[in-house]
This record gives structure tokens, C-alpha cells and sequence, in this order.
């Protein structure tokens, strides 16, 4: 059997089951990648910290201002309000549009394939994600008031899958599995709404011509996926011509990373069938070269276009590119003062409440409301206790927090004082949802375990099996 061990060919999640394929095995190498991913984060968040508060700090502030200059002479390709981008906004810039790239990539195939393709199966997560947005931005703005403090009303509204799937995959059976699929979910609707804020709120001064071009670029990769072309080439063309046209636009390169991502097809160009009656020739040992050839795309057509590109680059971004926009932005200097000044700060105040008690109250009341009024249902296996132990998990808002801190302020004082803020929360966040899961009483898992919505999903730890023909 394609892609299975022997030992596991008996499972559900080893079986070549269509929902076993499209859903269980991509499911368990995404939750393992986010968990390690998050591992890494929490390696690099430390580097940085100690890093910038050691008698060497002047190397770190030296190393991400070292400015990058691509270009022919005076004209330079890559600036900044006039200025080439130096090595952190590179980070920001260039390499965090891969991550959202995935993040589109995710969107779509939950979309498509996942949790979001049903209304019933999305109205939980996209409500519980609501409440987790609508709060934290409410507390935030009754602590920061008017002024320029106003404008980081959007970093408490963010959610860090890696963080939070990690923190979570350690607790192991305490937390059932419809309720990790829950929270992924849950995340992934948050991405898309701090998305939705950031292209909406945390841009200005836009150039026109570079919109009409980077929509060209959008249009010919809709005509083409249409006509069904598949020459990989010409969509990464297209992608950065995308790209570009929106970084010199003025609106935020994350756009384009996530409008290609939701661009990809999600549903495989062939079926099995296709692929065996190519693969056959080559079996039998009767191919040449051009069969091979022939063969190899059938088989990689089975497969749709998103799962082929998360696979590929869920790693990079997960394990390289997350890692070091840690090293790069989580670097803030500890001090006495700096303590002081974010103990008495509505901006640190204002994420921290918002990011511990704003998520928890906002996604559990907006979850338990929705049950109650019979819109949806619980995830299978899980309490109150379960809710609102996830709701404080998804207070961890670390990475795309971060990120929009340094979309909202340009001053690197109230800079600080945000990061400081998300750190703290983060951190009891991760604590206070790990307390609350680990008193709750362990998840009695059926052998088929189910999706929040009642379809089965496969974990990495437990063979699932099912003799249902699916």
C-alpha cells in the first residue's frame, strides 16, 4: 500500500481510505510540524531575550539593521520609506510572506477539504474565533484609551497555532482530539480575520498602478488555473510579480503570500484510475523515459496542488522561517525601568488582559452561547472544563501579535512595551490553560475519533480503525 508500513497498513489512518488520505495523514504531519515548530519558537524567543540583555546586545541590534541593498545602481528594488530594508525588515517583509503563504494554503484546503467546507462544522470555530477577536480588542482599547496607544488594537486579537497546538499536544488524551481539531480551526478563522485587519486597517498611503498590476498578476493566475495549466515556473513568476507590485502599493506583502495560497487548487486535477493505468507500463517494467515522465505526473496530479506546497513548505516556514522572525523581533531589553514602565502602561496592560482574559472570556462565552442556543454543538468528548481550558490557550498570540506590533507602531519605545505585553500573556496563557486541561477529566476516545462536527479524524498516537466503507 502506497505510503504505508507495514504495521500500519491495518489502520484507519494507514488504510488508503479517501478521508484517511485527504484528511487524517495530512491532519496528524500538520499538528506534529506545529507542534515542533513551537518547541523551536520557544528556543528562539530565549536566544533573543538573552541575547539583546547580554554585555553582547550591540551585535544583535547590529545584525538586524544591517541594511540590504538589491538593486542596479540608484535604483533600489527593495526599500523603505526611501531607505533599503535592513536584515529584520527583510524578515518581515519578504520571508513571513512563505508563512502566510501557508496560512493561505491551510485557509484553503479547511475550505475545501476540512472543517470550514460545512456551515454547521464552521459556525462553531467562526463564532468562538468572533468572540476571541471582538473582546481582547475591546479590553485593549479600555486601557489604552485615545491617542497613539489606539492603534494596537488588533495584536491582542491574534492566536499562534504553533505555540498553542504545542502546548496543547503535551497535555496528550487529557485534551480529546475533536477538541485539538477545534482549536486549529479555531486558529486558522483567527488568522483570517487578523488578515482581514491588517489589510484593512494597517495600511495607508496606497499606490494605485502597483494595485492594478499586482490584480493583473491575480487575473492571469485565476485565467490559468482555470485553463488548467500546471507549469509550476509560471506561477512563481506570477507569485512574485504579485508580491512586488504589492510591496511597492503600500499595502502589506502578507496580502499577496495569502491571496496565491488561496489561489492553489485543492481538489487533485486526476484520480487514481488516471494514475494507475500510468503507473502500470512502468511496473511491468515496459517503460522508457518518457513513460516515467508521464507516469510521475499522474501520480503527482493525484494529489491536489495545496497538500503538495503545505508539505513542501510547511517545514521551511514552521522549523526556519517562524524561528527566526523570533530571533528577530522577540529581542527586548529587561530592565528595571522597562518593567516599571510596562506595569503602568495601557498598551502592555491592554494585550495582556486582552490576549489572557479577553480570549478566555470572548471564546468560551461566544462557544457556550452558540451551544446553548442550539446553533452547534460541543466537539465530541469535551466538557465546559475543555472550553474554556482551550479558550485560555488561544490567549497565546505570539507570532502574528508580533507581527501586527510592528504594523501598529512605529516607535520602538511603545514597540516594547507591546512585546512585553504578549510575552507576559503568552506565557500565562499557556500556563493557565495547561492547569485547567490537566484537571479535567481524561477524553474516553471511541476507535473511530470524531471532528467537533462528528467526522472521524485520525490522531498520530492512536490507531484508528474503521471498517465503515468511507
Amino acid at each position: 500500500m502506497t505510503g504505508t508500513t507495514p504495521h500500519t497498513q491495518h489502520t484507519w489512518l494507514g488504510s488508503d481510505r479517501p478521508l484517511a488520505r485527504a484528511v487524517g495523514r495530512p491532519m496528524m504531519r500538520f499538528l506534529g510540524i506545529e507542534a515542533a515548530g513551537g518547541v523551536l519558537l520557544i528556543v528562539a524567543t530565549v536566544v533573543a531575550l538573552v541575547w539583546v540583555n547580554s554585555p553582547w546586545s550591540a551585535s544583535y541590534h547590529d545584525l538586524w539593521n544591517t541594511e540590504i541593498r538589491l538593486g542596479i545602481g540608484d535604483l533600489i528594488a527593495l526599500e523603505h520609506n526611501g531607505h533599503p530594508l535592513n536584515l529584520g525588515q527583510f524578515v518581515n517583509d519578504v520571508l513571513m510572506v512563505l508563512f502566510f503563504f501557508v496560512v493561505g494554503l491551510e485557509i484553503k484546503r479547511e475550505l475545501v477539504t476540512g472543517e470550514l467546507r460545512r456551515f454547521r462544522a464552521a459556525l462553531l470555530p467562526a463564532v468562538a474565533a468572533l468572540g476571541g477577536m471582538v473582546v481582547p480588542a475591546l479590553i485593549y482599547l479600555a486601557f489604552a484609551g485615545d491617542g497613539d496607544a489606539s492603534t494596537g488594537w488588533g495584536i491582542p486579537m491574534a492566536t499562534d497555532i504553533a505555540f498553542a497546538v504545542g502546548v496543547v499536544s503535551l497535555l496528550g488524551s487529557r485534551v480529546p482530539t475533536p477538541l485539538k481539531v477545534f482549536l486549529l480551526t479555531l486558529a486558522i478563522v483567527d488568522d483570517i480575520g487578523a488578515i482581514l485587519v491588517i489589510a484593512l486597517f494597517y495600511t495607508s498611503n496606497l499606490e494605485p498602478g502597483w494595485l492594478i498590476l499586482g490584480a493583473v498578476a491575480v487575473a492571469v493566475a485565476i485565467a490559468m488555473a482555470r485553463a488548467r495549466i500546471r507549469y509550476s515556473p509560471l506561477y512563481v513568476v506570477l507569485g512574485v510579480v504579485l508580491w512586488y507590485s504589492v510591496f511597492r502599493s503600500g499595502a502589506h506583502t502578507t496580502i499577496a503570500g495569502v491571496v496565491m495560497g488561496l489561489l492553489a487548487p485543492a481538489v487533485p486535477l486526476l484520480g487514481a484510475d488516471h494514475a494507475s493505468e500510468a503507473v502500470g507500463p512502468v511496473i511491468a517494467g515496459e517503460g522508457d523515459v518518457a513513460t516515467v515522465r508521464v507516469a510521475r505526473f499522474h501520480l503527482s496530479e493525484t494529489v491536489p496542488v495545496t497538500e503538495r506546497l503545505e508539505n513542501l513548505l510547511h517545514p521551511l516556514t514552521g522549523f526556519v522561517i517562524l524561528p527566526i522572525f523570533a530571533l528577530a523581533n522577540a529581542g527586548i531589553v529587561i530592565s528595571g525601568d522597562s518593567v516599571v514602565t510596562a506595569a503602568s502602561s495601557g498598551i502592555s496592560l491592554g494585550v495582556a488582559v486582552g490576549l489572557v482574559f479577553g480570549k478566555l472570556v470572548g471564546v468560551s462565552a461566544f462557544t457556550l452561547v452558540a451551544v446553548r442556543l442550539g446553533l452547534c454543538s460541543l466537539p465530541a468528548g469535551a466538557t465546559t472544563r475543555h472550553v474554556v481550558g482551550i479558550s485560555a490557550m488561544a490567549g497565546i498570540g505570539f507570532t502574528v501579535s508580533l507581527f501586527i506590533t510592528g504594523l501598529a507602531f512605529d516607535a520602538p519605545g511603545l514597540q516594547d512595551e507591546a512585546k512585553i505585553g504578549i510575552l507576559v500573556a503568552s506565557a500565562v496563557a499557556a500556563l493557565l490553560g495547561s492547569a485547567i486541561l490537566y484537571g479535567a477529566r481524561p477524553a474516553e476516545s471511541p476507535p473511530v475519533t470524531q471532528g467537533f462536527d462528528g467526522s472521524p479524524v485520525a490522531t498520530a498516537s492512536e490507531p484508528v480503525r474503521d471498517d465503515r466503507d468511507l
